[in-house]
């Protein structure tokens, strides 16, 4: 049986809610390290623990012609780094008891830590940390699997219904705006990687005024700003990204079906939305809740589901980046139901 994808896109969007929130925020504590790295502190002596966040501006819609090479420097940072292979890497961060993690998405690369606050435990995760952020060495071995993967990555999201649904939503909204490029690159421009094309873009990108740190813990300011330095002090300063391109708002609704062999059609509408820091985000994040954010409590799932059973599971959400991210309304029905499940949506966010 075949289906129809539905990637729905509306021209423009009354705000859900009008004003601006006022709320008490944490007490962050703010200061730039010697070689231009932002840091953002909140103490937290609750807990005997530290959790550590390492942004750099190095994310997918810094890719250009190489798509994937974002999301592959990112993968291969803790395959081997400061003469250590990629299983001592990992068994150094389970001896502590600390937990690593790295991943790469449009707008951001990302590497975090969690360890306790105890020395003994602490400054090993560090020195390990610190070593993958500064000394990768992207061994050819481990380069050649994790492209490998990601080549298979890409066969599979061909038979993915809602994959192809994705990246037909990204393209039709964004057009030749970098956010456009899916994060995991196409198969013709990963095949093309290196091991020297990943050099290049870790050297260019993971700068120290192309990095944004936050820590939480149980630490004081001083020792926050003597971690800081510790991890990412030893980073050239380089050049912060270039700015990205504004996001062009679409000038007329966009209809698109994809037609694939699938029991389930796949339904997304949407616009892009809001960025970092937009003023509306609370109004907006509060309104969303309601229509589509809340789960089965939603009106969204309340018409759709509730009232006439025509699929499981329907929602929406903001997704705020460094420029306008996407506003997302979706669902999975029958393929039979794939008409009228669309026009409920529809209704459902012109009456609300």
């Amino acid at each position: 049986m075949r289906t129809k994808f539905f990637v729905v896109f509306f021209v423009s969007m009354t705000a859900l809610l009008g004003g601006t929130a006022a709320f008490a925020g944490l007490q962050i504590q703010h200061w730039v390290t010697d070689n231009g790295a932002r840091v953002y502190f909140v103490p937290a002596p609750e807990l005997p623990m530290i959790d550590l966040r390492v942004t750099f501006d190095a994310g997918a819609a810094r890719d250009g012609a190489d798509s994937g090479v974002a999301l592959l420097t990112n993968a291969l940072l803790s395959e081997g780094a400061g003469g250590l292979d990629a299983h001592q890497i990992s068994e150094r961060f389970e001896s502590v008891g600390a937990r690593f993690s790295n991943s790469a998405h449009r707008d951001m690369a990302v590497i975090g830590l969690r360890s306790l606050s105890d020395k003994q435990y602490l400054i090993p995760a560090l020195e390990t940390l610190t070593a993958i952020i500064n000394q990768p060495e992207f061994p050819k071995e481990a380069f050649k699997r994790e492209r490998s993967r990601m080549l298979i990555g890409l066969q599979q999201r061909k038979q993915s219904p809602g994959a192809l649904a994705d990246e037909a939503f990204y393209k039709a909204v964004y057009d030749a705006h970098p956010y456009a490029s899916q994060p995991s690159g196409r198969e013709e421009t990963v095949k093309a990687l290196s091991p020297e094309k990943l050099r290049a873009f870790y050297q260019q990108y993971y700068v120290g005024r192309n990095t944004v740190i936050a820590i939480v813990g149980d630490l004081d300011r001083s020792a926050a700003e003597a971690l800081a330095e510790r991890i990412i002090g030893k980073l050239p300063a380089g050049k912060p990204a270039a700015e990205l391109p504004a996001v062009k708002d679409l000038t007329e609704a966009v209809e698109i079906n994809i037609e694939h062999p699938s029991m389930q059609t796949h339904i997304l509408l949407g616009m892009a939305g809001m960025k970092r820091g937009d003023p509306d985000y609370f109004p907006l994040y509060v309104g969303n809740h309601i229509l589509g954010g809340s789960g089965l409590v939603a009106r969204l799932s309340e018409e759709i589901r509730e009232k006439r059973g025509l699929t499981y599971s329907a929602y929406s959400y903001f997704r705020p980046m460094r420029k306008k991210g996407p506003y997302t309304l979706g669902a999975q029905t029958r393929n039979a139901s794939a008409g009228e499940t669309l026009a409920v949506m529809r209704e459902t966010l012109a009456t609300f």
